[in-house]
């Protein structure tokens, strides 16, 4: 792992949440406590780790519903659905247009596509954060082709969902570079041949690529 690009890649796959799209694991945290959790909800979800019921969402193995009802376990028996989704999305924060910009400007140079651990309530409501901050089917001008491990039964670091990408598209991985903010799952890429480029907020997106 580097923080410079380097000249033979010809095709960049970016994480979205915390490399993109903004978000902070403390609100979510925060606002499950507020509910009254009966456990240190940061115990459950972060960004280090989490608990396997999170996982299982991730890779769209049960359903919002099922979700739900495996949260109310650590949660007071009044609390509701609408105020599970609330605070299950209360770490959203946003698309800023100067990320944007940069990849309207990169799409020129490389092949650019999305690959994001994500969840069937967080999806949708990302989708339409981004649409009505931009421009409808934001995404999809930006990049060849999107993937959630939601809709793949897959989630990283899993070395096959990598693979995935790569022969669905027919990449090179020599050629392609994998962007992520979670260190273990550069790991998974770098098992793919892929090479990788650990994403922290002492540069921003702009600097790697020297924009």
């Amino acid at each position: 792992m580097n923080n410079k690009i380097s000249k033979n890649i010809k095709t960049v796959i970016f994480d979205l949440g915390g490399v993109l799209f903004d978000i902070d694991y403390r609100y979510t945290q925060q606002a499950f406590m507020k509910l009254g959790a009966k456990t240190d909800f940061h115990t459950l979800y972060s960004q280090q780790k989490q608990a396997g019921i999170f996982d299982e969402f991730e890779k769209g193995n049960i359903s919002p519903a099922q979700f739900r009802d495996g949260l109310k376990k650590w949660l007071p028996d009044s609390i509701t659905d609408e105020q599970i989704d609330n605070a299950w999305n209360a770490l959203l924060i946003g698309f800023p247009l100067d990320k944007v910009e940069l990849l309207s400007s990169l799409k020129k140079k490389y092949n650019l596509f999305l690959l994001s651990n994500t969840n069937e309530i967080h999806l949708p409501l990302v989708l339409n954060m981004i649409d009505d901050a931009h421009a409808p089917g934001q995404l999809g001008k930006l990049f060849i082709k999107e993937y959630y491990s939601c809709r793949m039964g897959l989630r990283k670091p899993e070395k096959l969902i990598y693979e995935r990408v790569l022969n669905e598209n027919n990449l090179d991985p020599s050629t392609t570079l994998f962007m992520d903010d979670i260190p273990q799952n550069l790991e998974g890429a770098q098992l793919a041949g892929i090479q990788t480029l650990h994403c922290t907020t002492e540069l921003s997106l702009k600097d790697y690529f020297g924009e």
